[in-house]
This record gives C-alpha cells, structure tokens and sequence, in this order.
C-alpha cells in the first residue's frame, strides 16, 4: 500500500528486503483528498516543511486526483518491473482496508507492506495505514517510511 509514487531507493528497498528469494507485489495506491489534508498539514509542520503546509490546499482533491494517482501508480509498477519483480495494481477509491483484505486472501500474500511518510498525529492514535491493517488482514505487515526526495534537493540537482 503507498500514497506517493515509489522513488528509486523505495524500490531497491522493498525489492530486497528478502535477499534473493523473487518476490511480487500487487501496489494498491489511495488518490489522496482532503479528508487527511489537516493532518498532512500538522505532519509537514511537525517535520520542518512549512512551504508543504501552506500548499496542502493546493493539492487535487475527489474526482481530480485520480489522474495524478494512476500516473504514480503506473511509475511505481514500471520500477518494480525494471528492478525484476512482479507487480500489479490498482487505484483504491473505496474502503482500502477491506480491499488490502481481499488481496491478501485473493493472492495468499505472506505481508503487506505499508510503504508512507511520517504521518505522527495518526501514528501517535494508532490510526495510520499500518495500524489499521495489522488488525484487518491476517498477516504480517511491515511499515516503512518512503524516501522522500527533498523538493530543494530536486530543484538544486541533487
């Protein structure tokens, strides 16, 4: 499960995480709207992003984030493929957990992985993705926090 397109070092991360063994993903990806957007704003705040903060507001919200999500989702399928695993998936508009629940039974999965950002207010609540799942889906599932790519360092060519 991600929200944001997958960088290079989330691949390589989640790509070896069990050494040589091959492994597959099905990726399924939230279009993000406004209903965690105060939260994503005290996040920002809380790490430091202040410019982040403010352009929260910014951000597609309902029926316009799909595009940009199916855009994510699809770069984040064609870097695992590129890296030599597996990978399906899919956009989720509706009832994430019960739908990560029928992927792990559908697929026998034995993880998920909750790739995200810090997200402190509902991790602090135990409301974050990871949380949630670990009481819905059977199996193991392992949080990671996604390298993101400081948009100053992007800009400068770093």
């Amino acid at each position: 499960m991600i929200e944001k397109p997958l960088t290079p070092a989330d691949v390589e991360f989640v790509t070896t995480l069990h050494g040589e063994d091959p492994v597959s993903f099905v990726v399924l990806m939230q279009p993000r709207g406004d209903q965690d957007r105060l939260l994503r704003a005290i996040d920002d705040v809380a790490l430091g992003y202040l410019d982040r903060a403010v352009r929260e507001g910014d951000e597609p919200e309902g029926e316009e984030a799909v595009p940009p999500a199916q855009r994510a989702l699809t770069h984040s399928l064609e870097a695992l493929r590129a890296a030599g695993s597996e990978a399906v998936g899919q956009i989720v508009e509706r009832h994430p957990l019960d739908l990560l629940r029928s992927v792990v039974e559908e697929t026998g999965a034995d993880e998920v992985i909750v790739l995200t950002a810090p997200h402190f207010v509902e991790e602090f609540f135990h409301r974050d993705w990871a949380s949630r799942a670990r009481h819905k889906v059977g199996v193991p599932v392992l949080k990671l926090f996604s390298h993101a790519v400081d948009e100053d360092q992007a800009a400068a060519g770093g």
